[in-house]
């Protein structure tokens, strides 16, 4: 029995390229320098096959950290742009950072949030005098996990949704990849929605349009490995029943984790804010924020 296991959508279909199922289109470009690969799933048949929901799936590549270029204004563009693409033209949104603060791999979400500009509570007339008119009102929450609040994670998203109307929610998590090469190296943007916590195995109320009633938008990084699947990886092996047991037990994640949380976190939440900000620059944004 095979139990390699990813979340992204690029992963799951590199197996079947030669040959994808009906219903999965998959286009490949580059722009600004910047690779990225589309997916679409159309279909429940083609949805199994993968493992993954229908939708949308956007896959942008990072260079290594400690690569000499810094791409970051062209990565933050580019996904502002596919972001923009995404949402709805007018309204509020709710930016939501999944995760725990405590335990850096699963940080993500919360550390990208912080950055976000919330706007929400900004008065018309204050906007006008201060130069920031027409700005989209923006709201952002970092809910903890469930095991810090005792509350699940969807109930709180749901209540939140539910009393301020957002017209989108961005939701904000890490994910697990197959291969160490991606850690901290993809950027995945979905139409999707999302299960909290499943990039550290710790899966919990699904996040989606279905469940939250407006257009869930997911974006994550890969921060972890499952040991399992590292295992049948470094191996070459499909079948992990001879894998010890305690692999099923262990996440993997690089020592420099640190520093891809905050590199991730930076360009995720300057892409966010310049996809909900368009007519602020990428300057105004960092000292807006700071």
């Amino acid at each position: 029995m095979s139990l390699i296991r990813t979340d992204l959508a690029v992963e799951s279909a590199e197996p079947m390229r030669s040959r994808l199922p009906d219903g999965v289109a998959v286009h490949e470009e580059e722009r600004e320098s910047v690779r990225m690969t589309r997916i679409e799933i159309s279909t429940e048949d083609a949805a199994q096959k993968l493992g993954r929901a229908c939708g949308r799936y956007i896959t942008i590549e990072l260079p290594p950290l400690e690569s000499g270029v810094d791409p970051a204004d062209d990565v933050t563009h580019l996904a502002a742009k596919e972001l923009r693409a995404l949402l709805p033209r007018e309204g509020p949104v709710l930016v939501v950072g999944l995760g725990n603060r405590q335990m850096t791999p699963d940080a993500l979400g919360p550390e990208t949030t912080r950055q976000i500009f919330a706007t929400r509570h900004i008065p018309a007339e204050v906007a006008r005098r201060t130069g920031l008119d027409g700005l989209r009102p923006v709201s952002a929450l970092a809910p903890g996990v469930l095991g810090q609040t005792g509350i699940e994670t969807g109930e709180i998203i749901r209540a939140v949704v539910r009393d301020t109307s957002p017209a989108a929610v961005i939701v904000i998590d890490a994910l697990a990849a197959r291969s160490l090469g991606r850690l901290g190296r993809t950027i995945q943007i979905a139409d999707s929605g999302i299960s909290p916590g499943s990039g550290v195995l710790n899966s919990r109320q699904e996040l989606s349009a279905q469940s939250l009633g407006v257009p869930v938008i997911s974006v994550g990084i890969p921060t972890v490995v499952d040991g399992v699947t590292l295992a049948c990886d470094l191996t070459g092996q499909e079948d992990a029943s001879n894998i010890d047991a305690t692999a099923k037990t262990m996440m993997v994640t690089p020592r420099d984790i640190d520093a891809i949380i905050a590199r991730g976190a930076k360009n995720l939440s300057l892409a966010i804010n310049a996809a909900l900000q368009p007519q602020l620059s990428l300057e105004d944004i960092t000292y807006l924020v700071s």
